[in-house]
């Protein structure tokens, strides 16, 4: 298996990883027919197109009317181009067989459009999306037409980029027969063999082109978002200033030397206006918790453990804690780690006593 990478990779697929590259696989099948002739189940009849002109809203009278249609050039009445489809889509029952045999690996699923398939899925273009459908008439479905449909996989692309990723555009055409209904065996009766004699001595109907892009689907998982900006006031401004430069500052009462956490414009003991600050060595213990998982914040990662840590110096504060939820514990040592989380804030968060350094995403 030949894989593809750098420049040349970045040419034909948006991520620089490597991936299994299939064209030479692809360009094989392309031309094979996607399996044998399929035969409508029903000829075209008036009931199935009248229930389809009253769904469809369609008052064209030639569909209803012999005398319309032969006023309009036509021997009776023709069936609407658009139920092209329609006559020779697979009911329930054989839908559900061709899934389950799929599903077993059988004979079903195995072949050339099955083949092709797995391979750009195996290229890791595993999205689909239609892209257009193009039918060309050869004449109008008449009453009595017994219709059989060939697939063929017409054209596979090169990768090429779009807006939905970068993919291959896959066009199959099915060229679609008729036969009188009174040369088609009785259903249930005809072998492979004679389907295909049939389609071979049809009349042709129409061709129609469908076309699918099988993509490479993007990454479209949102960056995290900032954290919250703190409220800084003249009081607190010091601290998150102390904290961009990694220290983790406690304030301090000049008069009376009582620290306290969070800052205050006065001391609490003594009514002092007059304070300093001191670095906190990060060193202390875990005196209470509580593990956040609802509601949540995009910006943060859950289960979130968030701290009430007694400081060695004597003070009390709430950070965030770099612990696994179930690993908390009261009382367990922990130091003090900051964390960037941008270029204009940094915080503490502390882990246990002796970890490594939390990344940023804690």
């Amino acid at each position: 298996m030949s894989t593809v990478t750098g420049p040349e990779r970045a040419d034909r697929f948006e991520e620089l990883v490597p991936y299994p590259d299939h064209s030479a696989q692809l360009e094989a099948l392309v031309g094979q027919s996607a399996g044998a002739p399929n035969l409508s189940p029903h000829a075209v009849n008036a009931p199935m197109i009248r229930h389809w002109v009253e769904a469809m809203g369609d008052e064209n009278p030639v569909y209803v009317s012999d005398e319309a249609a032969r006023e309009a050039g036509y021997d009776r009445l023709i069936a609407p181009p658009t139920m092209l489809q329609a006559w020779i889509m697979r009911g329930l029952r054989s839908t559900l067989a061709v899934e389950e045999a799929r599903a077993a690996g059988g004979e079903q699923g195995s072949g050339p459009n099955e083949l092709m398939m797995s391979l750009l899925d195996d290229e890791g273009l595993t999205s689909v999306v239609a892209t257009n459908c193009d039918q060309h008439y050869d004449r109008p479905l008449v009453l009595g037409d017994r219709l059989l449909v060939r697939s063929v996989i017409e054209s596979i692309s090169d990768p090429k980029r779009t807006g939905l990723g970068t993919g291959r555009f896959i066009t199959t055409r099915m060229d679609y027969v008729a036969v009188p209904d009174a040369d088609v065996p009785e259903r249930g009766s005809a072998s492979t063999a004679e389907v295909q004699a049939l389609f071979d001595a049809g009349e042709p109907v129409a061709t129609q082109r469908f076309r699918i892009l099988k993509y490479l689907p993007p990454d479209r998982t949102p960056p995290r978002p900032s954290r919250p900006r703190p409220a800084i006031t003249q009081d607190n401004a010091f601290w998150f200033e102390g904290a961009q430069a990694h220290a983790l500052l406690i304030q301090r009462c000049a008069s009376c030397g009582t620290l306290r956490h969070p800052p205050l414009p006065a001391c609490g003991r003594c009514g002092s206006l007059e304070w300093d600050t001191v670095e906190a060595s990060g060193r202390g213990t875990l005196y209470s918790y509580v593990v956040v998982h609802y509601p949540q914040v995009a910006a943060f990662e859950y289960p979130l453990p968030i701290g009430l840590v007694e400081l060695e110096e004597g003070t009390r504060v709430v950070a965030n804690l770099g612990v696994e939820p179930g690993s908390v514990a009261i009382g367990m040592a922990l130091q003090a780690e900051f964390v960037d989380f941008d270029d204009a804030l940094s915080l503490p968060v502390f882990v246990p006593a002796g970890a490594p350094e939390p990344g940023r995403g804690a």
